[in-house]
């Protein structure tokens, strides 16, 4: 393939052409066109056949996840009637933080809105076991909690702590009428946490120099690689007391007279057994949701939680793949390579 087209001789080269090997050559250039555009023909075709097979993948790939998606969203009633009675289960289950991997208020929210709303719900069960986490998610929830049981007085809230409902879990759970526990779950941890750590001397040690550069006295307040600034330590421990401080608000509003013990060790970061934090006040009833349902009557459980598939993060990282390979294939197909683009 690579003597195409044929060469003349080199014992003819010198020699004039007759009409005849004219023709011929030409006959040679024609049918070298002719193969070209069928091969440059099928490229195009193959361009746009893996155009068209991503597009199709996609939207099998969409659809799935879709289908998956709605397994993971238990936002309705399950094929029960408004009729049904039901407790409407809301979960407060993994870390509270804004993303939509874990516990956060937007989705909590809307949870919490359609359990109160819905009429055959007889009481709201809120479903924890969480360490804690962000103090705005867990006091935009608490808020909620609050407003949606002045709208709807006649529902009761039950917090039932499972392994744990520590820090930010039980600032949730400190908005509810009852916490229900098993007698070895942790409940507690009253307190706010900001994690720091100072590397100054090790930075010193390895010979690494920082370098960084502020406008504003401040800016680089609790810095790792410089010592601690009993100033800016002063302003963070300020901040924290501040957030503290609401955190002990929320559970004195929430709990009211049902605390038992005017220990301030109670608001201090310590945490304690379900046991022991019934002895406290911190928490009410020995049991789970089983136990609650049986106390209640009420057979059935609706769970109202919106819950992200994990297929969700992996349609938007393979749409984005099949976009961009998609472009490239239409911006190769029109002549956008480029490789084709030259100064001369």
């Amino acid at each position: 393939m690579s003597d195409w087209p044929p060469k003349p001789q080199n014992d003819n080269i010198n020699q004039p052409q007759t009409s005849g090997q004219q023709t011929s050559g030409q006959e040679w250039q024609i049918l070298e066109k002719v193969v070209l555009a069928s091969v440059e023909e099928q490229r195009r075709s193959r361009k746009w056949g893996i155009v068209f097979k991503g597009l199709t993948f996609l939207y099998i790939f969409i659809v799935l996840g879709m289908m998956m998606k709605s397994c993971y969203f238990s936002g309705g009633e399950d094929g029960l009637s408004t009729g049904d009675t039901h407790l409407g289960v809301v979960n407060i289950v993994g870390t509270i933080e804004s993303s939509s991997q874990g516990v956060n208020s937007e989705d909590t929210i809307k949870s919490l809105k359609k359990a109160f709303a819905t009429t055959s719900s007889k009481a709201v069960v809120l479903n924890i076991n969480s360490p804690g986490g962000s103090p705005v998610q867990s006091d935009d929830i608490w808020q909620e909690i609050r407003y949606q049981k002045q709208q709807h007085p006649e529902k009761k809230v039950y917090a039932v702590v499972g392994d744990m409902g520590a820090s930010g879990a039980y600032y949730i759970a400190s908005a509810a009428d009852e916490i229900w526990v098993n007698p070895s779950s942790l409940i507690g941890s009253i307190g706010v946490i900001m994690p720091n750590y100072g590397v100054s001397g090790l930075a010193q040690k390895l010979g690494v120099e920082d370098r960084t550069m502020t406008s504003g006295n401040n800016k680089d307040i609790l810095s790792m690689t410089k010592p601690v600034n009993p100033e800016q330590k002063a302003h963070i421990q300020a901040l924290l007391d501040n957030v503290h401080s609401h955190f002990i608000q929320a559970v004195k509003d929430g709990r009211g007279t049902k605390l038992k013990s005017k220990d301030p060790a109670i608001f201090s970061g310590l945490f304690w057994t379900g046991e022991q934090a019934i002895e406290l006040g911190i928490a009410d009833k020995k049991g789970n949701i089983e136990t609650l349902k049986r106390e209640l009557k009420i057979n059935k459980t609706v769970n109202y939680t919106i819950e992200h598939s994990p297929f969700d993060s992996v349609l938007g990282r393979m749409g984005a793949q099949v976009g961009q390979g998609i472009g490239e294939a239409v911006g190769q197909t029109v002549g956008l390579n480029q490789n084709d683009v030259k100064m001369q």
